[in-house]
């Protein structure tokens, strides 16, 4: 019997004769009416991540929730960083690669990950959500880490845009919260070499066609930064330079995709700021940019939190924006 917490995730074979896979993490025993689980994975590194540490970290997954019914699952010490795969009923041959938050700490994959993709799925896209490395974990890359996984994972859903019955010219990108800086970054630094290429498809672009930062961390200078994801990216003690260089809006440029920002008025934790940053360099490099403020909605709501509020809305708006913009 495993338990509640500290469940560490084995390796299961994807098939006869394919390499092996990174299974997704179970529930605990528990069945959630009409909630199905991921059962497709793709590993990044077909050779294990590049620039390990000399002592490899523990996958762990953490389940937060005292629910029964509802599972919080949070992850860290991720080695084989991987997506899981959403599969539509109907695809309507667009594809978003979701990047879950959880302050650098961990990646939160219920709330801010399968959650959504269940959403979208639903939708017709093809959904993948990123299991992606921990910059405060000893990875040779640093703060680029999760920008490394996030580059990798943009090339091969392209390079397997096919199988999956997506355009590789209609592949978004979604973060929330220190996810979001995972997708801000990605949006603006995607043709920054973060790691050596390994096979064709680190050919290929890891540009989102359209990005979605969601009440994301983005400024790394104080009063703005959040200060967990600052410490874990950055270290104690950054200094100026480089605080912002892994500043998204410090990064924008003319080729950044456009953008669908939402962020709640009243967020203590990563406040409105950062997002209005970010919109203001969008908005002054002529990048098409759409945002959405609600007054009340707080930080990491999600779908889950959201309900009952304004700031329900926000998936129905990125939905109705995506078809503005030729992606659904």
């Amino acid at each position: 019997m495993i338990g509640r917490r500290n469940l560490l995730l084995g390796l299961v074979a994807a098939g006869t004769g394919a390499a092996a896979q990174t299974s997704p993490p179970r529930r605990d025993g528990r069945t959630v009416a009409g909630l199905g689980e991921p059962s497709e994975t793709i590993d990044l590194w077909p050779r294990g991540a590049p620039g390990a540490p000399r002592v490899l970290p523990v996958e762990v997954v953490d389940e937060r929730s005292k629910d029964a019914d509802l599972t919080d699952r949070a992850v860290h010490g991720i080695t084989r960083p991987r997506m899981v795969v959403f599969r539509p009923a109907v695809p309507n041959g667009a594809a978003v690669l979701v990047t879950p938050g959880g302050g650098y700490r961990w990646v939160v994959i219920d709330k801010e990950g399968y959650e959504v993709a269940r959403w979208l799925s639903a939708r017709g896209f093809t959904v993948f959500v990123l299991f992606y490395r921990l910059p405060g974990e000893g990875w040779a890359a640093g703060p680029d880490v999760a920008l490394s996984d996030a580059q990798r994972a943009m090339r091969l859903i392209r390079q397997r845009a096919r199988e999956w019955g997506v355009m590789p010219d209609r592949v978004a990108a979604m973060g929330f919260s220190a996810g979001g800086h995972v997708c801000a970054d990605l949006a603006t630094r995607f043709d920054v070499p973060t790691y050596r290429p390994i096979d064709d498809a680190d050919r290929l672009s890891s540009r989102p066609d359209l990005a979605a930062p969601i009440y994301p961390v983005q400024s790394m200078t104080p009063p703005l930064a959040h200060p967990g994801s600052r410490t874990l990216l950055l270290g104690a003690d950054p200094t100026a330079a480089l605080e912002r260089a892994h500043s998204p809006a410090g990064n924008v440029t003319r080729r950044t995709p456009p953008t669908f920002l939402v962020h709640a008025e009243d967020d203590a934790t990563v406040p409105v700021g950062n997002t209005l940053e970010l919109r203001a360099a969008l908005v002054a490099a002529g990048v098409p940019v759409e945002t959405h403020l609600f007054t009340h909605g707080g930080h990491g709501f999600g779908l889950r939190r959201a309900m009952g509020k304004p700031a329900a809305s926000w998936p129905d708006l990125f939905l109705t924006w995506t078809k503005s913009m030729g992606l659904a």
